[in-house]
């Protein structure tokens, strides 16, 4: 017996030899990426998503056993050509690593292409502009983000000024503006014409009108945050470009495999010529301001303007759990002209200026510990100065104005996946604002400056619930926010709730409450010469109250076939505005009084795509009432209460040319004017009921097209054109009543012209 047991022994020893060899030549060969990541989803316990068309056809070794989540990531990003990003809740994007294309968590989006490709509506009840798949819209080559986001029902600028962005009838002071989350005091370039962020940096724009998360403070009338590139990029791309008002340009460098730095960069070209464009922006702004007209023989020469912005973003990844992010963004206009008169056969002159610069950094610091908890550390410093040296030549008087902004502020964010379907999130916000406002005259010697500081402390809490088919989703959370300097206590619900049915149905509901302690003044007399005519103020709980919201709004949306129809009801109450923050240019105009505005109105959009072509209509309707408890009419219209707005646009897009046309349409805005035959009274313009009139009606007509073509293997090029207002119509946005020497003058302040533009841009 001897014999055939050490026969059965080595037969057993060979067998599990060559079974040993056998495993490991199959391990040793080459598998799918799917398989891959599949058996990765099982041993860690992760979700992979991926465009299943884009990684169909790629094959690699399979990652060592011995490698822990982290290890297995940068192997996988090693041997292929994408990169594995972890979101928030534990889910990992594969996104290619020379494509544009900005892959996103399917599970997020309602309906994509709400209006044109790149717009989106989310399932939190928020909106999403992703750059790098947009389309194009009427009157827009360049993707200016503030337009853009006119382009939604609800949302217009009753002076067609990126600085006077009305939500739902707010004031553009009630909109929070974030820029890689920091806040901004500044919008726009050319005194508001254009948004002053440039689109080539700016991968992302989330607009939220209602519903906003726990994490954000500020903003009762909606939030417009701005996003920069989020991954690391490991080959260099760049742009340059030039239109009709600036000339840009872009580049995203890869420092090493783990860090990358993006820079952008704009300067008006007015210093080399003056187009059609400019000359139109030029007389926009200094319509009736003292830049256009002076005094008596006062003439005006030398009228200059110029602007820059530059915008970095440096993205260092650590390792797969941990990034590290620095922002910084400087802002300038400037506006120069002479004050020239002729005294005694001697000629005088001196120079008048108004400066407005922004300028901030951030820090943001994030770390995935485990499958559960992720926390984020930000730091941001935000600082804005408007400055103001009007030169009266007449009384050889100078008047400095300025109003200056700085802030700083520490957020941190602690998630915790409490299962695959529910996560919750804490934090806590600390925010000091000091806000300083100077008027200083030489002849006679004047001097009043005031500076004033507020802290607020704030901890926010956010369930957020996504059911198993995600066709239902959740977030329900409370902010408290405390300020020492007036020992106030404030709680904050928020909420948002969607639901798909039926596979083509939606509803969804939003509510929230929001407060905020900063507003701006607006004086239409010769404050900064008549051309920036918002101030910052900060609250003091008195005479300027903390503002404070209440909105709740619910919809339904039907999609199907390239058809979209989406209905939203929506009420909203704001408290503790002041007549000075709301631009009243009647015999309310200097009344120093505190109270709220109300509003309810529908959002309406009809869209409808068909091959390359895409159609929408969307249609807003509001009723907005002021109540001053303090003021002979206790409520009457709002100054911004536009009772219907109309717009209507079409789009071509192919793989080389985009096409776009639009109409805008709305009611116009109310006005107070003077009783016929009894104008005035003791030197004194007696007006009828406020706001019971009308300016007439808006219509404006936009064109666009952009064509994309190849110089080289690795260069891109395109070319475009746009028309704002193509039918030249004169459109009256502001109307008002001055007296002269005891003659009553209606004053009326007009739109753009026809204006246009061109565009050209390389790519490389």
């Amino acid at each position: 017996m001897a014999k055939p047991t050490r026969c059965y022994i080595v037969t057993l020893i060979l067998s599990l030899f060559f079974a040993h060899e056998t495993k490991a030549q199959l391990t040793n060969e080459k598998l799918p990426l799917i398989e891959i990541l599949n058996t990765l989803e099982t041993q860690f316990n992760i979700q992979f998503n991926y465009a299943e068309d884009a990684i169909s056809d790629v094959k690699i070794m399979p990652p060592p056993k011995r490698l822990d989540l982290n290890e297995v990531l940068f192997y996988l990003e090693e041997k292929t050509d994408f990169v594995y990003s972890i979101t928030i809740d534990n889910m990992i994007l594969v996104v290619a690593k020379n494509s544009n294309e900005k892959l996103q968590k399917l599970s997020e989006v309602m309906v994509s292409g709400y209006i044109v490709n790149g717009i989106n509506k989310l399932k939190n009840g928020a909106f999403e502009i992703d750059i790098s798949d947009f389309d194009i819209l009427p009157g827009l080559i360049d993707t200016d983000v503030l337009q853009a986001v006119q382009a939604f029902p609800g949302i217009q600028s009753s002076n067609e000024t990126v600085s006077n962005i009305n939500i739902r009838g707010g004031t553009h002071d009630q909109n929070l503006i974030l820029w890689d989350d920091i806040k901004m005091y500044q919008s726009g370039h050319f005194f508001g014409l254009i948004s002053m962020f440039n689109p080539q940096i700016t991968q992302r724009v989330t607009l939220t009108k209602n519903g906003s998360g726990t994490e954000f403070t500020d903003g009762v009338s909606g939030t417009i945050a701005m996003q920069t590139d989020s991954e690391v990029n490991k080959n260099f791309n760049g742009s340059l470009g030039i239109n009709f008002i600036d000339a840009n340009g872009f580049a995203d460098v890869p420092i090493g495999n783990k860090s990358s730095l993006q820079v952008a960069a704009r300067k008006s070209i007015s210093d080399f010529t003056e187009t059609p464009t400019y000359n139109n922006f030029f007389e926009r702004i200094s319509q009736d301001t003292e830049v256009e007209t002076n005094d008596m023989n006062i003439v005006n020469s030398n009228k200059t303007f110029d602007f820059y912005d530059v915008s970095l973003r440096w993205l260092y990844k650590i390792n797969a759990n941990e990034k590290l992010r620095v922002n910084f963004i400087n802002v300038a206009n400037q506006l120069v002209f002479n004050e020239n008169m002729v005294v005694n056969s001697d000629e005088n002159s001196r120079k008048s200026s108004l400066t407005q610069n922004s300028i901030a950094g951030a820090v943001l610091y994030s770390k995935i510990w485990n499958r559960k908890w992720q926390t984020a550390l930000e730091v941001y410093e935000t600082d804005y100065k408007l400055k103001s040296i009007n030169a009266n030549i007449l009384e050889e008087q100078r008047f400095l104005q300025e109003n200056k902004v700085s802030e700083t502020s520490i957020k941190l964010k602690v998630d915790y996946k409490l299962s695959d379907d529910l996560k919750w999130r804490n934090g806590y916000h600390f925010v000091e604002t000091q806000i300083t406002n100077l008027d200083d005259v030489d002849q006679p010697l004047f001097r009043n400056l005031v500076s004033k500081v507020l802290r607020t402390h704030g901890a926010f809490s956010q369930l957020s619930y996504q059911s198993k088919d995600r066709n239902t989703n959740l977030n329900a959370g409370l902010r408290y926010n405390y300020m020492g300097k007036f020992n106030k206590h404030l709680l904050e619900p928020r909420l948002s709730v969607s639901h798909q049915f039926m596979e083509h149905f939606s509803v969804e509901v939003l509510g929230e409450f929001k407060h905020q302690n900063t507003s701006q003044i607006i004086n239409f007399q010769n404050d900064f010469l008549g051309v920036e005519k918002r101030r910052w103020q900060l609250s003091n709980d008195n005479d300027i109250p903390i503002i404070k919201s209440r909105q709740i709004s619910a919809g339904v949306s039907f999609n199907k076939n390239g058809w979209l129809v989406s209905a939203e009801g929506y009420y909203k109450n704001v408290k503790g505005i002041t007549t000075q923050s709301q631009g009243f240019q009647n015999q309310y105009e200097f009344t120093k009084t505190a109270g709220n505005y109300e509003v309810q109105g529908i959002d309406f959009i009809v869209r409808k795509q068909f091959n390359q072509f895409n159609s929408w209509l969307s249609y807003a309707y509001m009723n907005s009432d002021y109540t001053f408890q303090s003021l002979p009419e206790n409520t009457f219209p709002s100054n911004f209460d536009v009772k219907h707005a109309i717009a209507f646009g079409t789009n071509y897009s192919s793989n080389h040319l985009k096409v776009s046309a639009g109409l805008n349409w709305n009611s116009g805005r109310p006005k107070t004017i003077p009783v016929a035959g009894n104008e005035i009274i003791d030197n004194t313009i007696n007006y009828e009921a406020t706001n019971s009139s009308q300016i007439e009606d808006y219509l404006r007509v936009d064109i666009s097209a952009l064509y994309d073509f190849k110089l080289s293997k690795t260069t891109t090029a395109n070319f475009g054109i746009a028309i704002w207002n193509l039918l030249d119509k004169e459109n009256i946005i502001n109307s008002f009543y001055r007296l002269n020497n005891e003659v009553l003058e209606e004053i009326n302040q007009r739109s753009l012209g026809r204006t246009p533009n061109i565009t050209f841009r390389v790519k490389f």
